[in-house]
Parts: C-alpha cells; structure tokens; sequence
C-alpha cells in the first residue's frame, strides 16, 4: 500500500467520523504529496500508539506510561499551535490556521483524544470483552454495561461460542 492510501485512508476515517468535513479532505487528497502524506500516517501512528497506550491502562486501572503522556502532550501542542482566532458571524472562534495542512486530520485526533482523556465521560471508556478484540469503545447505554465494542460481531461471536461449549458439555 502506497503512502497517499494510506493517508486516504486516515482522511476517509476523519471525515467518516465528523471530524473533517468533505471539503477538507478533498482538498487534503488534492494537495497533499506523498512524502508529507507519508510524515502524516507516521505522526497520526504515533499518535494512536500514545493515547491507546493511555486509555489502556485506564480500562486496566493501571498509572500511563509518563512517555506516552509527554508524547499526547507534544501531539496536543503543535495542534494548538495550529489554531487560530477569527471573526465570524458577528462573534470570535478558534478555527485551524488552514484546512490544506496535510497534519490536519492528526491534529484533530490529537485535540480528541486529549478531550476525551479530560472529560467526565473518561469513566464509561471500555474494553470489548471478547479476548480476540479488545477495541475500545465509549459505553453510552443506559446503564453502562455494554461489554462489546459491537454486538452483532464480537457479541454474538462470544455468545455463540458459549452456546457450542454449552451444547457439548
């Protein structure tokens, strides 16, 4: 897989997901080349490594590892650093400097995770219960006690395995 894949890949995900509208991502496709897609995916990497290192231990009522922390922290400054103040509609906002900087969807990810890890809802983060699995997900039922990152796949494959051991015993 080639390096603008992969940064498709990482726009796809952004934009998918809310963080990125179409229109910046379409331009991200256009402008971007491969040498700074690929310096992309490695920080957006990073990235992933440092906070899913975080969130689990979290789930794992365990202290984060100090480098992972410092690692968010760097990911989270040169975000900020790319954030600016502007006039719009008759009141001020923070917007991004610029919608065409290739480290655009990363820094969005960076602002997220960081969100998220600061939030009251830092406590319904979980584990998906199927030992082959172990995604992550934010538990928003009712009672807080989803144990599958999906139901209609590591659920039902968990639940169907305990059927087959149940009819064999």
């Amino acid at each position: 897989m080639c390096s603008s894949d992969l940064y498709d890949d990482l726009l796809r995900f952004t934009e998918q997901t809310g963080l990125m509208n179409a229109r910046q991502a379409q331009g991200l496709r256009r402008n971007t080349g491969d040498g700074v897609a690929m310096r992309a995916v490695q920080q957006a990497r990073h990235l992933r490594e440092a906070a899913a290192e975080i969130f689990y231990a979290i789930v794992d009522e365990r202290t984060p590892p100090l480098d992972s922390i410092k690692k968010l922290d760097e990911f989270l400054h040169a975000a900020q650093a790319n954030r600016t103040l502007r006039w719009r509609s008759s009141r001020v906002e923070v917007a991004w400097s610029s919608d065409a900087q290739p480290g655009l969807p990363w820094w969005i990810l960076a602002e997220c995770a960081v969100d998220l890890l600061v939030s009251e809802e830092i406590g319904a983060i979980r584990a998906c219960a199927d030992e082959g699995c172990r995604w992550l997900f934010l538990d928003t039922s009712k009672n807080h006690s989803r144990r599958w990152c999906d139901m209609k796949i590591c659920g039902n494959r968990t639940k169907a395995r305990r059927f087959k051991a149940q009819r064999r015993a």
